[in-house]
């Protein structure tokens, strides 16, 4: 089923109609393999509910469209949270340690967060593709690129990180998490749907360093360093999202950040008092 879910996300930009069947099919799946309950089951409904009443809002009258928008946002926040119940999310990495210095790391598949961009083109039809703000050409474009090096590099400077690399036998796991299930939904919500929105009533950059900060902010529980990493990255993917109005180009900048950081350093942080 996650093959299916990741391939339903795949095709929201180019195929709504098939993207919610898949959709459709993957909640059946989830609930045959017991991973969604009843209010699971009822967010998916209301994901179908929620556009078809926003795309008949939008062709009679738009005084409630603002409403539904707010909702889906909140609701879309809550799944990011891990907020509503109903998800049992596997957990399909416990504990490994991918390296000497690195903390033990777990992962899950989190169908949860994986649907949020299905609430968010609900009320942002440019989710995906909007018109770009500003066009840096290739010399700007390397710079953004080479800065996920750098940024990695920064962290190592200031002790968060370790250079470690490594080759995990399941990387093919990560990759289809890291992309469908984590970076699309991230950059779904902070660049596709709020630093879009926010660039529609104040400057573009103060749009794009607050969505940045609270992106930054989401990961308090991480420390203080986190945060500064996570706004800093935030950065990248907002540009990379200003200059091209793709949120597939944010969500690849974004995954090629986690990948560099898994294969080349300490993952997902240094253990200060790990063995060498």
């Amino acid at each position: 089923m996650w093959y299916l879910l990741a391939t339903s996300l795949a095709a929201l930009s180019l195929n709504k109609s098939l993207a919610y069947l898949m959709l459709g099919l993957t909640a059946f799946l989830g609930w045959k393999q017991s991973i969604l309950d009843a209010p699971a089951l009822l967010v998916i409904a209301l994901i179908v509910i929620g556009w078809s009443v926003v795309e008949w809002l939008r062709n009679k009258n738009n005084k409630y469209t603002y409403l539904v928008e707010g909702l889906c946002v909140v609701i879309a926040v809550a799944l990011v949270l891990h907020a509503i119940p109903g998800f049992h999310n596997p957990k399909v990495l416990d504990a490994v340690v991918v390296g000497p210095q690195s903390i033990p790391f777990s992962m899950y598949f989190n169908m949860d967060k994986a649907v949020v961009p299905f609430f968010l083109i609900t009320c942002m039809p440019t989710l995906f593709v909007a018109k770009p703000l500003y066009k840096p050409g290739k010399v700007g474009w390397g710079i953004l690129v080479l800065a996920i090096p750098a940024l990695l590099l920064l962290a190592v400077a200031l002790g968060g990180l370790r250079i470690e690399p490594h080759a995990p036998e399941w990387f093919a796991q990560f990759a289809l998490a890291n992309i469908f299930f984590v970076s699309l939904a991230e950059e779904a919500l902070f660049r596709g749907y709020l630093q879009q929105r926010l660039s529609r009533v104040v400057h573009p950059v103060v749009a794009l360093l607050i969505a940045s900060l609270i992106f930054g902010l989401m990961h308090y529980s991480g420390g203080l360093l986190l945060i500064i990493f996570a706004s800093l990255s935030g950065i990248i993917y907002g540009l990379a999202w200003m200059w091209s109005g793709g949120l597939w180009v944010a969500t690849f900048l974004h995954f090629g950040l986690n990948c560099v950081h898994l294969l080349f350093f300490t993952y997902p942080m240094y253990a200060p008092h790990a063995s060498v």
